[in-house]
């Protein structure tokens, strides 16, 4: 592996998007290597069996030692590895990380709602492999 850290993101999440393309461009160093789970041509068995429903339930990185990182360990690796790590600092805050985690896991169980977007069920008619 080239790259520092396999970034799973689903690419029809505007806001998931949106964050990708900044990481995308503040990645001079391709450190990162995006990958868009709700691509045709994506297959869990080349990223550590995640499968479409398990990527969708909560962000995924593959780290350089194949190890499995998640969520907001995930963005905070990401902003690390571009030279931003401290926009992520208030998780090494013993007070602030379990309420930023929550948030995050909030907004993973609801997001699908939150854009507007069908609900896992009805994605995974035709994406997910189970």
């Amino acid at each position: 592996m080239q790259n520092k850290l396999i970034f799973l993101f689903d690419g029809g999440c505007p806001l998931c998007l949106r964050e990708t393309n900044f990481l995308k461009s503040k990645d001079e160093l391709n450190k990162i290597d995006f990958v868009d789970i709700n691509n045709i041509n994506y297959n869990p068995s080349l990223f550590k069996d995640i499968s479409y429903a398990e990527a969708m339930s909560n962000l995924h990185g593959i780290l350089e030692n194949g190890n499995i990182i998640k969520g907001l360990d995930v963005l905070a690796y990401s902003y690390e590895l571009i030279g931003l790590g401290w926009v992520y600092y208030p998780l090494k805050i013993e007070f602030f990380a379990p309420v930023l985690r929550l948030f995050y896991k909030y907004w993973a169980k609801y997001r699908l709602k939150i854009t507007g977007r069908s609900n896992i069920e009805k994605l995974c008619t035709s994406e997910c492999k189970q």
